[in-house]
């Protein structure tokens, strides 16, 4: 790609990027991505054309990673695709539409109320500080408003969420309202409420590593497998002496299924069995029932057909 500049203007010119790029999208471009747009905002100034392979050559990165990047910055409106190449967009302009859009779902007299409030003035002003380094994007101020409104969290817990995220390297809006909502379902609200709910997720982890360690399992629970344990611990109040008994009763019979695992737990949590005593006490009188015969066309359709849902059947062979 030619710049038809001589070389003189091109020493002393300049190309000015708003601060807001550095404070709003900076930490979380790919670093190509931030060269293929800084590079484009160049041309931008000059009105020059900018064709894929040129780019490719020029800054030396595979077609896909242009392909990439441009789809990048049009997902963040920062390009807009026209029938013959793009529009580099004021990056500026932006912001200032997501700060004065009107949002539904606060109102003007909310906005007055979180401002005139110096407890959540001095809260803004700590994450603008420790987490923004001073210099917070304007659009921050209006999602903090929205989170304090839509959960009604004190401002110990919204510091708190934006530690949490930072402590992540997740700093961005996506991740920080989806921990906030997780934290809203656990009706966290008061920083004690915030401490009780870090205690009990502690305890969780304990009880996962537990299970990984009987089951030998070199890699991670997944979340759905996360979601049972934390049901049997927290909702139940089973600890790991209770799953072990589950754990024993499934493993080397089927395929190992936390499905089924937790079919049989929350089995003995209806029972209102609470203890390994009880639990082994019901489990020695299923085994001593006996079992309804069928017909050999019924056990092969059983066999073929298995549900984990005929627990009775599956305490007779334990």
């Amino acid at each position: 790609m030619k710049l038809e500049q001589n070389d003189s203007s091109l020493i002393f010119s300049n190309t000015f990027i708003p601060d807001i790029f550095f404070t709003e999208y900076l930490s979380q471009a790919n670093g190509d991505f931030i060269k293929v747009y800084l590079y484009l905002y160049f041309l931008s100034k000059y009105n020059k054309e900018a064709k894929i392979n040129d780019l490719s050559k020029k800054l030396e990165l595979p077609l896909k990673t242009i392909q990439d990047a441009i789809k990048y910055w049009e997902e963040l409106g920062l390009l807009i695709r026209k029938n013959q190449g793009f529009i580099v967009s004021n990056i500026q302009e932006i912001e200032l539409n997501k700060l004065y859009k009107p949002k539904i779902t606060i109102s003007a007299s909310d906005m007055k109320k979180v401002a005139e409030n110096k407890y959540r003035a001095k809260a803004i002003d700590t994450i603008n500080n420790e987490f923004f380094q001073g210099v917070m994007s304007p659009s921050w101020y209006g999602d903090i408003d929205l989170w304090f409104k839509k959960y009604s969290f004190d401002e110990e817990v919204m510091i708190a969420l934006f530690r949490y995220c930072f402590n992540k390297s997740a700093l961005h809006r996506n991740y920080i309202a989806t921990v906030a909502e997780a934290w809203y379902k656990n009706n966290i609200k008061t920083f004690s409420d915030l401490d009780i709910y870090f205690q009990k997720q502690g305890k969780v982890k304990l009880v996962e590593n537990a299970i990984k360690k009987k089951l030998r399992l070199s890699r991670n629970l997944s979340i759905y497998e996360e979601a049972y344990v934390e049901k049997w611990h927290i909702t139940y109040g089973y600890n790991i002496d209770v799953i072990e008994i589950a754990l024993k009763k499934t493993t080397g019979k089927f395929n190992l299924s936390f499905e089924y695992m937790d079919k049989l737990i929350t089995d003995w949590h209806e029972r209102g069995l609470k203890t390994p005593a009880e639990i082994n006490i019901h489990l020695e009188k299923q085994k001593s029932k006996p079992v309804q015969n069928k017909s050999t066309s019924d056990k092969k359709i059983n066999y073929s057909q298995r549900q984990y849902s005929d627990l009775n059947n599956f305490y007779s062979n334990v």
